[in-house]
């Protein structure tokens, strides 16, 4: 009996002992999960309604918010400058299908046993870690009409190049370049691990079988980097329509007659320029609505992306 008791008291202290012990541990993890929450209730969230109230009133940012109604929702409807920047806006992000495929093209180039692919995929991914403020400003430099390296290049071959980042018809093109150019490493080094977890043996299989190369990438290697690419394109567009800091430092004035303004600039001078920060709300508030929309249908239409293993 003294035993069987003596068994029983040293069960009860282990479960004692590690009640205790899952209590710390819950507590530990409860605080290393506090931070980033407060983190984001104090600059999302709150930020979040404070605009979606602002957007109703004509706040300046220092005075008192006097509730307007829809005011600033009709009169963005009714601002040819926010439609121009809108259009703007999705212009740019047509070099997004560009870059997917010229990453595509490098990943799959790269992938190939060649001499010195190491040194190519650290080449093509410094523009991705370096600042964007910086290769704003070299581009800017590269732009420029007189000097500039890209029509120093041109004239070697014998042609005059523009003033690129004055010119209405070469602005938007010029800035396409550029944001192709920094996105192009990161694109590729996704497309690339995609490719590289493609099992061998498919392909081993399908040449079995006497598939050629186009029917191997058709029926293999597209199905199994499909995720990435919807995965790219959605970043990409969500990236694309808050495009500001290469707008804001290589065009500063919003380009001749706003051609290369965008939403989130337009936003940022109705809010620091103008001092309307009630309207720049209204614009940030329709802006979310629109990328919200435009990426819940990215997901609807990518249902067929998903695959399985048998």
């Amino acid at each position: 009996m003294e035993t069987n008791t003596l068994g029983n008291t040293q069960i009860k202290k282990t479960k004692k002992s590690k009640s205790k012990l899952y209590n710390n541990e819950y507590r530990a993890a409860f605080l290393f999960i506090l931070i980033p929450i407060i983190g984001f209730i104090i600059f999302t969230l709150f930020p979040f309604f404070v605009s979606l109230y602002g957007s109703f009133t004509d706040w300046n940012g220092i005075g008192q918010m006097n509730f307007t109604g829809l005011t600033n929702y009709k009169n963005l409807i009714k601002d040819p400058y926010f439609w121009k920047t809108l259009g703007n806006t999705f212009y740019l992000m047509l070099g997004i299908p560009v870059g997917l495929i010229l990453s595509f093209l490098l990943a799959s180039a790269l992938n190939r046993r060649i001499v010195g692919k190491t040194f190519f995929r650290v080449i093509y991914y410094i523009p991705v870690v370096s600042s964007l403020a910086a290769i704003s400003i070299l581009w800017q430099w590269a732009y420029n009409g007189d000097f500039g390296l890209v029509n120093q290049a041109l004239a070697l071959i014998g042609v005059e190049g523009p003033n690129w980042l004055q010119n209405v018809n070469t602005i938007k093109p010029a800035i396409i370049i550029m944001t192709v150019w920094k996105g192009l490493g990161y694109s590729m080094l996704l497309y690339l691990a995609a490719i590289q977890s493609v099992p061998k043996t498919f392909y081993e299989a399908a040449e079995l079988d006497g598939a050629n190369a186009l029917q191997r990438f058709k029926y293999i290697t597209w199905p199994m980097v499909r995720p990435i690419t919807f995965f790219l394109i959605v970043t990409n567009i969500i990236g694309g329509s808050q495009m500001f800091t290469e707008i804001n430092i290589m065009t500063p004035t919003g380009g001749p007659q706003y051609s290369s303004a965008t939403v989130v600039w337009y936003l940022w001078r109705q809010a620091f320029n103008n001092w309307k920060m009630g309207y720049a709300s209204a614009i940030s508030v329709v802006l979310g609505v629109l990328i919200f929309v435009i990426t819940a249908l990215q997901f609807h239409l990518n249902k067929r992306s998903d695959y399985k293993l048998d």
